[in-house]
Parts: structure tokens; sequence; C-alpha cells
């Protein structure tokens, strides 16, 4: 008799286990859904429907469901927040909170642009040797400045640019007093001395340094927020040709850039566009920050690009779908033309970061002029489905017609533009 319980019990457990195992996939992916979800009013959101769940809201009155054999569909009716509950046979397998904004608009950029950075401080970017009586020594060295710091005091003295930094080596070498630096690395102020040396051929005090104080090449528009005037652009930091480091900023410019002409990319070289800032050289907006997401400020009002000047939406990371869409870009002169890409692949990331998107050039006119993504093609908007979607980034070195882009969003938020702000409408046209 024991032994006819035991061969139950034994059954039992194998049999829950095999069933366990058949839904355990379908079931991994209903816990795979995000734990929110964020739609634009008006957007409709499909879950896969791998089981007979259930699927119900909270409250009717800014979420509607749809259920049908093989999905479940999330229709976005009004700005406001909800909750979604999935069950299986009356067991909850899944919570999920899902927030409904209002729709969202930026005008798609695609103009090539001028960038003129100015640095917070003096920027070392070298050591050098000063030939003195007792042989050549760079009193940087000896004083443990690094390639990269930032001098930002001089003996109490705020440094904005190198004539800043002249007249007080001179007078330190002249006084035989040591100079006070105060010098920014990797964000952290270091406090420093340094003794200028006389260079005996040519008579004058020297740092043993190479500093620089600004940074100039070109770019390409992403977007522009009517609402606020603020801008994104390039959609990746601007570091330093020399030590590869961040231009940490203290302000900058923004002027137009002719294209003229293009050095077409190949496996291990990239290419460029080769461009000139406009002989008018009339600044159009300013520079507020350079992030690993671009660099941001405000434009003195609108730049046509010709094509795609009134505002589109945008596309949440989540959102973004493997498949065509287009960028917009620069090849010649100032004329922005759309050009024919591939998403590859694409990450929904929860948080901010670069890199979001795998992209692959396919327009014939594109590929024959360029080789696909060249410098100064960063920032070029990417648009899939009449929505802004992002910004090409990176090019693959040895796969010059693939590269990186970012999420529009990302660059949005480094921008300071809370695109969950009920007043940032943008429906200028």
């Amino acid at each position: 008799m024991k032994f006819v319980w035991l061969n139950r019990i034994i059954g039992g457990i194998l049999l829950v286990s095999l069933l366990l195992a058949g839904f355990y996939q379908p079931l991994r992916e209903y816990l795979s859904i995000p734990r929110t979800i964020v739609l634009f009013e008006g957007e409709t959101y499909n879950i896969p429907k791998a089981l007979p769940v259930n699927a119900t809201v909270t409250a009717e009155k800014n979420v509607t469901v749809n259920e049908q054999s093989d999905s479940i569909t999330l229709g976005a009716e009004h700005p406001g927040t909800n909750e979604l509950l999935l069950d299986f046979a009356g067991l909850p397998i899944k919570k999920v909170d899902v927030e409904v904004i209002k729709n969202f608009k930026v005008i798609p950029g695609g103009q090539s642009i001028g960038v003129k950075l100015n640095t917070l401080g003096v920027l070392v970017v070298g050591h050098h040797l000063v030939k003195t009586a007792e042989g050549k020594k760079s009193p940087g060295e000896i004083s443990h400045i690094q390639v990269g710091d930032i001098i930002t005091e001089i003996n109490g003295k705020k440094i904005e640019k190198m004539s800043d930094v002249s007249q007080l080596v001179k007078q330190s070498g002249e006084d035989s007093k040591p100079l006070r630096l105060v010098i920014n690395r990797e964000n952290k102020l270091i406090k420093t001395s340094l003794v200028p040396l006389k260079d005996k051929d040519e008579g004058v005090y020297k740092l043993g340094l190479y500093i620089r104080d600004s940074a100039a090449g070109i770019g390409t528009m992403t977007f522009y927020h009517p609402d606020t005037k603020k801008y994104g652009a390039l959609g990746h930091v601007i570091s330093d040709m020399d030590t590869k480091k961040p231009i940490v900023v203290k302000d900058g410019e923004v002027v137009r850039s002719t294209v003229t002409s293009i050095d077409k990319g190949s496996n291990g070289d990239p290419g460029e566009k080769l461009a000139s800032f406009s002989s008018d050289r009339s600044v159009i907006g300013n520079i507020a920050k350079n992030s690993p997401f671009g660099i941001f400020g405000k434009l003195k009002q609108q730049i046509p690009n010709g094509i795609m000047d009134k505002p589109l939406p945008i596309t949440l990371s989540h959102e973004v779908k493997e498949g065509p869409a287009q960028i917009l870009t620069v090849l010649d002169g100032s004329t922005v033309q759309p050009f024919d890409i591939e998403i590859v692949s694409t990450i929904p990331q929860k948080f901010p970061a670069t890199k979001g998107m795998v992209l692959k050039v396919t327009d014939p006119e594109l590929l024959e002029k360029t080789g696909g993504i060249v410098q100064g093609m960063s920032g070029s908007p990417i648009i899939q489905d009449g929505k802004l979607i992002g910004a090409v980034t990176h090019v693959f070195v040895n796969d010059p017609a693939s590269g990186y882009g970012v999420h529009i969003e990302w660059m949005l938020n480094e921008a300071g533009i809370d695109i969950y702000d009920k007043t940032n409408t943008a429906e200028a046209s």
C-alpha cells in the first residue's frame, strides 16, 4: 500500500515538472517584460501571447487592453499612470507600470556645423625640454604635471587662456619665485608648484609644457527644440586630439560650415568630411556642455535643413525596431540629404548609455561617395517611420559601412529637455 502512494507522489511530481518544463520558455518571456512601459499618447504596445494569460489594468481611464489569440495590445489614450496585471490560471505572474505621456516633438537637424570650444583653463597636451646651462630639463615634468591636466589657477589668479600664463611665467622667473598652480586632473583639484627655467638660446622663461586653450572641428546637428531653443549635436564627446581625453568646456560657439569634399573611407581608414567654417563666421549658437552623448546648448534661432523643417515625434529606446531607416546629412556644400540605412540591432536601454544601436549604410549613393560613415557625419539624425530615433555616433574602423547610433531620448536628457514635462509640446511649424 505504501508503495502505491509513493508511486503516485512520484508520478505527480514528474507530471508537474513536465508541465513546468513545457511552460518554462513562455513564462520566462513574460517575466522579461520590462517593469515599466512608457508610451506617448496614441501609441500602442504589443506583448506576444505565449501563454493563455489574462491581462487587466487597474484603471481604464488612460490605457486600453485588447486581447487576441496571439498578442496583448496596450493602447495609450491619455497622459497618466496605470498598472497592467498579467495572470495565468488565476495566479499573478507579472505586474507592469504603464505611463502615458504627452506627445513630444523636436525638429531634426542634418546640417553641417562648425564647433569652437574654449577649455576650462589651459589644457596640458605635452612636455618639452628647456635648454639651460645645466642641460635640457622640463619644469613641468619635474613638477609631475601630466598630459591631460588642466591648469585653472596660477598664483591665485584664474586662468582662462594661454595669454594669461605668459606674463605670470615671466614674472616668476625674474623674481626667482615658484609658481603656485591649481590643476584639474580628472575632476580632482591638485595644488603644486613649478619653477620656470630660462632657455639659454631664446633668453625667456618656460614651463616645459605644451598647452592649449581651445579646439575646433566640424560635426552634424541632430535636433532643435523650438520651445526651449535647445539643441543637440555630434552624439559623442569631443576629445582633445593629443590627450584623447574629453575636453572640459568653459564655453564655446556653433557656426555654420560648408562641406568642401569627402575623403572616402575604407577598411582600416574611416575617412572624413572636409569642411570649412562659413565665410561670415556668424555665431548661430553657444556650447554649454560636452558630454559622452554630444554637445549641447542653445541656438539663436531655427536653422532650416530644407527637407524636414517641422517637428517630428521621437521614439523611445524600447520602441526602436530593426529594419529600414534614414539619416540626414550633408555631402556637398550645405545641402542636407536623406540616405537609406538599416538598423541591424537595437538595445532597449533602461538607463542612459551610448552605442544603443548598430546601423549599416545601404544607400548606393552614400556608399559610392563616402564608403559609408565618415568623420564629420557624427550627429546625423536617424529617422524611422516618420520619427526621430537617434543619431550616428561612431564608425566601425574595419567596416566603414557600419557603425553605432545613440538613442535620441538620452541626447534629449543631456540637453536638459524633460520629455515628461507637459509644457514641452513643440507643435510649432
